[in-house]
């Protein structure tokens, strides 16, 4: 099987890895992976389409945010965490503390865009 592109450290492009936060599914995707530190490109609980899950895994690994790797017939996604704020110091902690601890609704918020939960995050327009 051949290996999947994923940029080196020194590669990583602050717009790029922006665009790629810039989702709320991917959001709630690395609010995941933070949490459980690894999981399968398809996690349990995600109502997203399978095609529209492996893009937006696909995004979030171009852009340096997530490692997989195959393990058998499975792909496991991790969060390169220690990389990224090596890059881009407190990006990813100040994203992730404000999707988490969101500090007011913001205007047009939902429920979360994978589980159909109570947790606030933007809709699209």
């Amino acid at each position: 099987m051949r290996a999947l592109p994923q940029p080196k450290p020194e590669d990583f492009d602050l717009a790029t890895v922006l665009h790629a936060l810039g989702d709320p599914v991917r959001l709630e995707l690395l609010r995941r992976l933070t949490a459980e530190g690894e999981t399968t490109c398809s996690p349990e609980g995600v109502t997203v389409p399978r095609s529209t899950l492996s893009n937006h895994w696909r995004i979030l690994r171009e852009a340096g945010i997530t490692s997989t790797h195959i393990s058998g017939k499975t792909r496991l996604v991790t969060l390169r965490r220690n990389e990224l704020d090596a890059r881009f110091p407190r990006l990813l902690g100040a994203v992730l503390d404000e999707f988490t601890h969101p500090s007011s609704p913001p205007p047009g918020a939902s429920s979360d865009p994978i589980s159909g939960g109570s947790r606030t995050v933007l809709r699209s327009r």
